[in-house]
């Protein structure tokens, strides 16, 4: 140092972890139920990585229908809240989230729900 920068070189190196969640159970099916009557379940969502505070949110699937009417059976709830947060020992808290349907309707259908955290990952 003392404007001589020759006889000091630094070398930084590092990995870089990408956020991510993982779910228990990692698919789900539920059950066939009479009409207009309510299926539920519960899943675990699983954060890791998240160096911050962080929230979900849920994109839920719509259907069409042969004749054209769009419904809108499933619903989420978070009985513990959406935050994804850092816990004293770095590790992220589990998050549990309750998945329900019901149609007046009758379905049948495969369909993906996406899970976004505020970063949009």
């Amino acid at each position: 140092l003392n404007d001589n920068p020759s006889h000091y070189k630094i070398a930084l190196s590092g990995t870089m972890k990408s956020p991510k969640i993982n779910f228990e159970p990692p698919f789900l099916m539920l059950m066939p139920v009479p009409l207009d009557v309510k299926t539920e379940t519960a899943i675990n969502i699983i954060p890791q990585d998240y160096l911050r505070q962080s929230q979900i949110k849920v994109e839920l699937p719509k259907l069409e229908l042969e004749d054209g009417d769009r419904i809108y059976p499933f619903s989420v709830e978070f009985p513990e809240g959406k935050d994804i947060v850092l816990s004293s020992d770095g590790t992220n808290k589990e998050l549990i989230c309750h998945i329900s349907f019901r149609s007046s309707r009758p379905v049948s259908f495969l369909a993906n729900m996406f899970f976004i955290d505020k970063e949009e990952n």
